[in-house]
This record gives structure tokens, C-alpha cells and sequence, in this order.
């Protein structure tokens, strides 16, 4: 049908024109199930069918006409001269084309075609004689645009002649033209079966994106419709469904497609079918349309037909869902598109584009805007927004002298479309950062383009290297250079950029001067975080920084000149490079730098510290002994440090360093609670008559009886004396002890260290006349980390205690202490393993640890002795007669700890935590009725009770024994083994008897 029909799938350029740019993706998204081709060739089938009345397509007088393979040329185009009904399109200058500013290319604006199928355009090739030129109509200039073949053609015009036969009038919105087609088209019209498959799983992933994928209103996932459809795509994919009117499938897929393109948004009966109309498909198809305006000889050319064309298009509007604003929209996006994809060599196509956003900008204006406008309209900002800044925030490197036209039109469009997304979608502008200022977003791409182009310089000066210190040449050397390329970036600036930028921006270069000064200074502050010392390399790069900064302050101060304030806002923008700062900033780096490694020092201690000690003469932990030594050296290497400004920061590093001790006395301390080695109370219970006999059974049977448990003592080599049960966990519990005392001896001779230098003394004379007239420190440091150490000291002695009592000694106190009968179960064994214990506690701990430590051993002595009388379980019963022995383990005990060492606990300490054990052993030897009486008193005052006869309440357990505590005589009563107090019991709280 047309001559150029035969070289379209082998130019180049077409290829191209169908392959996005790689920085450049549709604004609609991707439609994941549909190619490129799949969508060329279904807008084209639409506009077709759209246009079927229009002159060249089968309107006017004459019917569709369609032409068989059989009927056609070699190349498959008709013999005859075209279509009967065809008008020849006669091109005047056009209308859009001098809208937006592109030229007429041919100067005939008219394309022929002759009679054997070959199409020219005016007088560009060679005529063959014999063959008669006319014009080319829309119908056939379409179909050359959009690449459809010559079988294609026949096949659509053939089955739209069957379809509306009698139906010359039907609306085009009424048509679903997919199901027409697979109605209507059988496998024996294509070459073969895979190519009709193909052709037939094409329409049926169209159907599947309108209807399923994208439909315009919300659809059920389990619309029975919707689900019988997507059952006839699956069944499609292996082989062709049957499109036979008696076909099942043919009829599920009529009655599915049907139901779902007449649906509307409230059930009403609608007018029009929707199967092409949900976004995005719609803008997808409507945007393939608008793409065959381009020559497809010349990509950068838009036809001279555009005009004709773009009408035409227009009917397709009703079945896509388009309307003027969103045609305008979709245009501007297609003119924009092809100036990217055509390798940006076109300008007239960009200021088409810039024409077009006019429009779009007055739509965008409009109160009748539709959400569905909204979409395409942001979408389309969206992506021409991000295209453009991303050439514009790095333009030194998209950008030179040949291509400033290029970068001045970029530039306009952005600014278009950002004016458009604040002032018109505010919602979008808002979440985008856009003002409606052009000058705020010149500004900020000069700012990113300097700090992207700094950038470069940089690491091609550095070898492209994250550390200076990682490449070869030396650090210093790399910021004085870096200083002269600087220097000349600005001047490039200056004579290259600044005067396109200035018809946006009142201070170009003022702005970009600002920004590499800034860029150069972070870059400085990196280099001076490297060093730890002030060197004649540090004195050259800062000579270098200096000079540079006087002529980037000249140039930004002869830039705004004319600014209201002379340029001073802007000058203050740059951060100066003062030594005096610089220096402050490498001494807080450096004491960042010690602290760092100080913080690592504690964390291996964290992962690795087993608290064994270093040796028998150093009996701490390995990890205080590095923390400490690593503290005195920072401290001593940094009043080494020749700067004035040293002393000022005396308090910072001092403040570091606590808050790491700090933090490992806390690992120190972190051995859990004493709580967890006290064993639970046992339920309150009471003593019956039979307890004594199965007592004394019990003791006449035990040579016999394998099953009762015996504490066993562990004695020596020799028999005599027991071995210490200090278990290793007990054991490096001391050692933290130790390791606790050796921190707080090092805290204080840290604090005189730093107090010393601070006030001026030291050894370099200098250094003393500078701290002369300054302040004196304070004199402590360390005042949190002293009292969370003295804290730590008290609860791991407190752990370390009840560990000792409860867990390591418990099979001789608490489990053996009186169990079965006092007489034969008195507290010497327990005494000669609590003596060993204590020998070997103060073989182990340090001198400053043992009377804290000693002393929480006593009271958690005191505390197993006062449970074994108050709760020591169903094993144990005591008569009033059992007194004088109790007393007598208690003096005992308490003459253990007093002759503990050199009078590591004073006889007073030792009366006055027994005070509270000989109270309650005094209640033991007092009469049943007495202490029945007292309970009486005690649990009427702590209730409020005060009438007689009143029902004593259960006083409650405070696990704070005391001798006027309700429930600690209760507790005497409870393990009195007398009728009376069984008796008493049972009538006040019901308790159980022993089991």
C-alpha cells in the first residue's frame, strides 16, 4: 500500500524511537503484561475503528473496503490506487506547528503515493515512469506512522466491515473492540497458528489490562465476571481458545467482557462501554497515538499533517476516557520525550514543549479539573521535573560553552513545571520542596552543580579515594592543590555559566562562590581530622586556604555590588577558615579519637573480660589495668599538646573519660541481685504432736537408712579441717571487688593530674606564662564515677555475701542448720567452713575491700540464721527448750566475725546487726500464751483492730524480720512444737499440719 512501508523495520531510527533514553521512564508506569508493540498495534486498531466514517478510512459515500493478500503488490499494498473512499490530504501551512514554533520541512507539505504502492514526498526521489502520484490520506499515513503491516490493515477493515453491517451509525464507545475482533477474525485469515495465538493472546492481555488490571472504577477481586475472564487468559496461554460461536469459552469470555465494560460507579445503566478507559492503559494507548506525529525518516521532524491527524485522534477520546487537558498534558509529555530519546539535538522540540506547558499551566488553573486529570498531570510534572534537575543540579558536567542554548531551555522548563506544581497541585508542590520563586531553584541547582563539580576535582586530585591517607601522595600536598583548582572552578564559573544563570538569579556567582568556599572548608576539616599535631605541612595548607579564601570573598563581594546590604548577607554565608577554630576543632578530634579508643577498650572488656586476676600480686581485672594505663596516657599526651586553647578543654576530655568509667563500672557491677540466691519462703504450716515422734524415729532408723541426705562436710588431707566451699563464682566476684578499688585509686590520681596542669603548673615554661591569667580548674573530676564506684563496691559485696552464705555454704547452714533436731544439728560445722571462707575471702581481697566485704558476709549470715528459725521449712520444729542452745550458736556466730582478721568488723558493728536476730531468738524462749498474746497485740495495732473477740486477720509477709513484726511471731508460733500453739493455729487461720 505505501512504498516505505518495505524499509520501516530496518531503520535505525524508528528503533530508537521506540527505546526510552536510560535516565528517562514513562511517567504512567509500566504496563507489565503489554509490549511496546503490543500497544502500537491496538492504538491503531482503535483509531481505526475510531475514525471509520471519516473520509480514507470508509466514510463518506462508500462502504469499508479491504484488500486480500491475493489483490496486493509484492509487498502486500493494493494494486489499485487505495481506498474508493479516500480523499487526498492536501497539506496547507499547519496551525499547531506555528503554535509551538516548528517549521514547515517540506516545502510541497505534501506526501503522494503512486499507484504501485511507493509513497515520496514532494520531489525527494526518482519517479518511475508510468506511475501516477496522489496524495496519501490520513488512514494511510497512519498506518505507515505506527508500522502496521499491509495483512494487519486488511484484517482490521475486514472485520469492521462484518461488525457493522446495517450499524453505520453505532457509537464508537459502545464497541468493544477487542471481542469484535476475536469474533470475528478465525485462525485461517493469519500465515499460521502461532501467528493468530499471538495475535489472539493480544487482544486478550488488552481485555485483561482494561478490564482486570486498570479498570476505571474499583472492581471486586472476586467478581464472578472477573474471575471467569481471567480463567479464559490462563486457558489462552498454552494454546488458543476456540472462538467458535458454539465455544464455551467463546461464550464465558463474551458474557465476562461484556458484564464488566457496562459496569458504571453506582450500578445505574450506562451509555457507553469502559474497557480502554482506566488509567494509565489509557494514556498508554492515547500516547502511542500522539508518538506517530513524528517523521518516522527524520524522528526530530513533526509531521505537516499534525493538524488532521490530531483531530482525527480526537474520536478516540470517548473510549479512552481523554479530554482536551488531558491531551494537552499526554503532548507536552510526547514533545519532551522525543527531544530526550532523539539525543536532545532538536531545540525547536523543547520550546514546543515550553509552548504546550502554557496550556498546560492554564488547564492546571481550571476548578472542573477531574482527579483523573490530576493523575496524568503530576505524573507528566513529575518526570519532566526530575529529567530536567537532574542535568541542571550537576550542569558542569552536562554542559560547556557549545551547548549553553541547550541549558537555557532545560532550565526554562524546569522552572515552568516547578511554578506549575506550587502554584496549581499544591499537595505535590508541598511535598516536593517547590516555591514558586524561579530564583530559589536557580539557586539550588548552582549550589548543587558547585558542590558535584568540587567534588570531581577532588577526587581526581585524590585519587578518586574515600581517605586521603589511603593514596601516596601526601595529604598536604593534595589541599594545596585542590586550593588553585578551586580558584580556577570559580573562574570558570564566573566567565561561563553565570551569564545564562543571571536572567534567573540576581548573584550567580556570588552563590556558587559561596557554596566551593564551603565545600573547601568541609574538605580542610577532614584533612585537619587526620592530623594529631600542628606541622609545617598544617601551617603551608592553611597559608593556601587563607589566599583562597580573600579572592573567593573579592569575587562574591564584586558580584553583589548591588544588593541592598552591599553583599554582606551573602558574604556571611561563608564559614571562615580561622586557625583559632580549626585548632579548637583538631583538639576536639583528637580527644573524640582517645575516647574512641578508650570506648573499645571497654567493649572488648565486654565481650571478653573472665575476671580472673592478672597474678597473685595484682588481683584485679587485666581490663582495669588497660583502661587505666590507656587514661593516664591520653591525660599526659594531651597537656603535650602546644595550644592555648587546651586548657579550655580540660573539662571535655575530663567529662569523656567519666562517662567511660562510668559505663565499665556498671560492667563491673552487673553480677545480678543477692535476691537470687535467697531461697523462697515455704507456706506457712503448723507443728503436730506426731512431729516429735517421726523426729526421733526418724534419728533412731537413720544408720539404716540410705535415703535421708547428711550434709557432708569436706575436710582436708588430714581429716581435722574443712575445706573452703567458696565456689570460682564467689571467687571472681572478690575480684571484681579488687578491680572495683583499683578504679577508684586511679580516678583519684587521675583527678590530681588533670587539677595539676589546669592550673598552669607543668613542664614547659611557655605553656605556664599562657596559663598564668586563666582560671583555675575545678578541683574534682570525677565526682559521678567515685560515687557510682563506692556504689558497686556495696552491691557486688552484697552478691558476693549471700552467694557465699546461700549458694556455696548452704548444705552447712541453711540446708543443715537445725534440721530434724537442734541438739544434733548445732551451727559448729557451719562455723568452721564459715571460718575457712573468710580466711580464704581475705587471702584474695585487697585490704581497701575487706571490711565491706566482711560485713555484708555477717549480715547475710544473720539473714540465713533468722530464715532457719522463721522459715525453715516442714523439717525443722523448735521447743521452748531449744532456746538456750540457739542463743548460744548465735553468740557463737557472732564471735566468728569478731575475730575475723585485724578487727576487719568492730565488736559494736557485729552487737549492732545482731540486734534484731537476738530479738527474735529472745521470742523463742518466751512461754506459748505469751507469744500468742504478743501476736494478738501486734497484728490488732498493724491492722487497726481494736475490739476483743474480733477475727485476727493473716498479717501480711514483709520479709523484714523484727521481734514486735506480727508475722515474725507468727512464724515463732508456727515452728513452736506444743499443743497450745498447734491449737491456736488451726482455730485462727486454719493452717495445715506437716506433711
Amino acid at each position: 500500500m505505501m512504498g516505505r512501508n518495505s524499509s520501516i523495520s530496518s531503520s535505525s531510527l524508528s528503533d530508537r524511537s521506540i527505546d526510552f533514553d536510560a535516565e528517562l521512564e514513562s511517567p504512567f508506569g509500566r504496563l507489565e503484561t503489554l509490549r511496546r508493540s503490543d500497544l502500537r498495534e491496538t492504538a491503531y486498531e482503535l483509531f481505526f475503528m475510531s475514525c471509520r466514517s471519516s473520509p480514507g478510512f470508509g466514510g463518506g459515500r462508500s462502504a469499508l473496503n479491504y484488500y486480500t493478500l491475493e489483490g496486493s503488490g509484492g509487498d502486500g499494498s493494493p494494486t489499485s490506487g487505495g481506498p474508493k473512499g479516500g480523499t487526498g490530504m492536501t497539506v496547507v501551512n499547519s496551525r499547531i506547528k506555528k503554535a509551538l514554533g516548528l517549521k514547515a520541512r517540506r516545502p510541497p507539505a505534501m506526501r503522494t503515493m503512486s499507484q504501485s504502492g511507493g509513497t515520496s514526498a514532494g520531489n525527494g526521489g526518482p519517479n518511475s515512469p508510468g506511475k501516477v502520484k496522489r496524495p496519501m490520506t490520513s488512514a494511510e499515513i497512519m498506518r505507515q506512522q505506527m508500522r502496521v503491516t499491509d495483512q494487519s490493515d486488511n484484517r482490521l477493515r475486514k472485520t469492521l466491515m462484518r461488525t457493522l453491517v446495517g450499524q453505520v451509525g453505532r457509537r464508537v464507545e459502545t464497541i468493544i473492540l477487542p471481542l469484535e475482533l476475536l469474533r470475528q477474525l478465525k485462525p485461517s485469515e493469519f500465515n499460521n497458528m502461532h501467528e493468530y495465538h499471538q495475535w489472539q493472546r493480544r487482544q486478550l492481555k488488552i481485555l485483561e489490562a482494561g478490564l482486570l488490571l486498570y479498570p476505571p472504577f474499583p472492581l471486586d477481586r472476586l467478581n464472578s465476571s472477573a474471575l471467569r475472564l481471567r480463567e479464559v487468559i490462563r486457558s489462552s496461554k498454552q494454546k488458543p481458545i476456540d472462538t467458535s460461536k458454539n465455544s464455551e469459552a467463546m461464550r464465558n469470555l463474551c458474557n465476562s467482557v461484556i458484564a464488566l465494560a457496562w459496569r458504571s460507579t453506582n450500578g445505574s445503566p450506562t451509555e457507553v462501554c469502559h474497557w480502554a478507559d482506566g488509567y494509565p492503559i489509557n494514556v498508554h494507548l492515547y500516547s502511542t497515538l500522539l508518538q506517530s506525529l513524528f517523521d518516522l525518516r527524520e524522528e526530530t521532524v513533526v509531521l505537516d499533517e499534525i493538524d488532521e491527524l490530531t483531530e482525527l485522534m480526537k474520536k478516540t477520546w470517548s473510549t479512552l476516557g481523554i479530554n482536551r487537558m488531558i491531551h494537552n498534558a499526554c503532548f507536552t509529555w510526547v514533545l519532551f520525550q522525543q527531544y530526550v530519546i532523539t539525543g536532545e539535538i532538536e531545540p525547536d522540540l523543547i520550546c514546543a514543549a515550553l509552548a504546550m506547558l502554557v496550556e498546560v499551566a492554564n488547564d492546571a488553573k481550571r476548578a472542573d479539573r477531574e482527579p483523573s486529570y490530576l493523575k496524568v498531570l503530576s505524573s507528566v510534572l513529575t518526570a519532566i521535573q526530575g529529567w530536567t534537575e537532574k542535568r541542571l543540579l550537576d550542569y558542569h558536567e552536562k554542559f560547556d560553552r557549545g551547548t549553553l542554548g541547550n541549558m537555557e531551555n532545560i532550565l526554562s522548563l524546569a522552572l515552568s513545571t516547578a511554578r506549575i506544581i506550587a502554584e496549581d497541585v499544591p499537595s505535590m508542590g508541598a511535598m516536593m520542596g517547590m516555591t514558586t520563586s524561579g530564583g530559589n531553584r536557580v539557586d539550588y541547582y548552582i549550589r548543587s552543580s558547585m558542590r558535584n563539580a568540587f567534588t570531581k576535582i577532588f577526587e581526581n586530585g585524590a585519587g578518586a579515594g574515600d581517605s586521603m591517607i589511603e593514596v601516596e601522595q601526601d595529604p598536604s600536598e593534595i589541599l594545596i592543590e585542590l586550593a588553585k583548582d578551586t580558584e580556577e572552578l570559580a573562574l570558570v564559573e564566573r566567565e561561563t555559566f553565570s551569564p545564562v544563570l543571571s536572567k534567573w538569579h540576581p548573584n550567580p556567582t556570588a552563590a556558587a562562590v559561596v557554596t566551593i568556599h564551603n565545600c573547601y572548608g568541609i574538605v580542610l576539616k577532614q584533612y585537619l581530622a587526620k592530623v594529631t599535631c600542628l606541622t609545617n605541612d598544617l601551617v603551608r595548607v592553611l597559608q593556601s586556604a587563607g589566599k583562597l579564601e580573600k579572592f573567593l570573598v573579592q569575587m562574591v563581594v564584586e558580584d553583589s555590588a548591588d544588593c541592598e546590604d552591599g553583599g554582606k548577607g551573602i558574604v556571611r554565608e561563608m564559614i571562615p577558615y580561622e586557625v583559632d577554630i580549626i585548632v579548637v576543632n583538631l583538639l576536639k578530634t583528637w580527644i573524640d579519637e582517645r575516647l574512641r579508643i578508650g570506648k573499645e577498650c571497654l567493649k572488648r572488656a565486654k565481650e571478653t573480660e573472665s575476671w580472673i586476676p592478672r597474678s597473685k600480686s595484682e588481683p584485679y581485672a587485666q581490663s582495669a589495668v588497660d583502661l587505666m594505663k590507656l587514661a593516664k596516657v591520653t591525660v599526659d599526651e594531651f597537656f603535650e599538646i602546644p595550644v592555648g586553647a587546651r586548657d579550655d578543654m580540660v573539662q571535655d576530655l575530663a567529662d569523656g573519660l567519666e562517662s567511660i568509667f562510668q559505663e565499665y563500672i556498671s560492667l563491673v557491677a552487673s553480677c545480678g541481685s543477692k535476691q537470687t540466691y535467697v531461697p523462697a519462703l515455704p507456706p506457712l504450716t503448723r507443728c503436730n504432736r506426731d512431729s516429735t515422734v517421726v523426729r526421733i524415729w526418724k534419728k533412731a532408723s537413720s544408720p539404716c537408712n540410705a535415703g535421708v541426705d547428711i550434709p557432708k562436710v569436706s575436710m582436708n588431707a588430714e581429716g581435722h579441717q574443712p575445706k573452703p566451699s567458696t565456689s570460682r563464682g564467689t571467687q571472681r566476684l572478690y575480684i571484681r571487688l579488687n578491680t572495683l578499688h583499683y578504679v577508684l585509686a586511679h580516678l583519684h590520681s587521675l583527678d590530681k593530674s588533670l587539677s595539676f596542669f589546669s592550673r598552669g603548673h607543668g613542664p614547659s615554661p611557655s605553656v605556664r606564662a599562657v596559663n598564668s591569667n586563666r582560671r583555675l580548674a575545678p578541683s574534682y573530676h570525677f565526682d559521678l564515677a567515685r560515687s557510682s564506684v563506692q556504689s558497686a563496691i556495696q552491691h557486688v559485696s552484697e552478691v558476693a555475701a549471700y552467694r557465699l552464705i546461700f549458694l556455696d555454704s548452704h548444705q552447712s547452714f541453711y540446708d543443715g542448720l537445725y534440721l530434724g533436731d537442734v541438739a544434733d544439728a548445732r551451727i559448729r560445722p557451719a562455723l568452721r567452713i564459715l571460718k575457712q571462707n573468710l580466711n580464704l575471702l581475705i587471702s584474695i581481697l585487697i585490704d581497701r575491700a575487706q571490711p565491706v566485704a566482711v560485713k555484708e558476709v555477717l549480715r547475710a549470715a544473720f539473714e540465713a540464721f533468722l530464715m532457719v528459725l522463721l522459715a525453715g521449712g516442714s523439717e525443722r520444729a523448735f521447743l521452748r527448750s531449744d532456746h538456750e542452745m540457739i542463743l548460744e550458736d548465735l553468740l557463737s556466730l557472732k564471735k566468728a566475725f569478731c575475730t575475723c582478721g585485724e578487727g576487719l568488723v568492730a565488736e559494736e558493728a557485729v552487737d549492732r546487726e545482731a540486734e534484731v536476730v537476738e530479738g527474735i531468738v529472745g521470742l523463742m524462749g518466751l512461754p506459748t500464751e505469751r507469744l500468742i498474746e504478743d501476736f494478738s497485740i501486734a497484728a490488732c495495732e498493724a491492722s487497726g483492730l481494736g475490739g476483743a473477740g474480733q477475727k485476727l486477720p493473716m498479717p501480711p509477709t514483709t520479709g523484714k524480720w523484727n521481734r514486735t513484726d506480727p508475722n515474725t511471731i507468727l512464724r515463732v508460733l508456727c515452728h513452736r512444737d506444743d499443743i497450745t500453739a498447734n491449737y491456736f493455729l488451726k482455730k485462727t487461720f486454719q493452717l495445715p499440719k506437716r506433711r
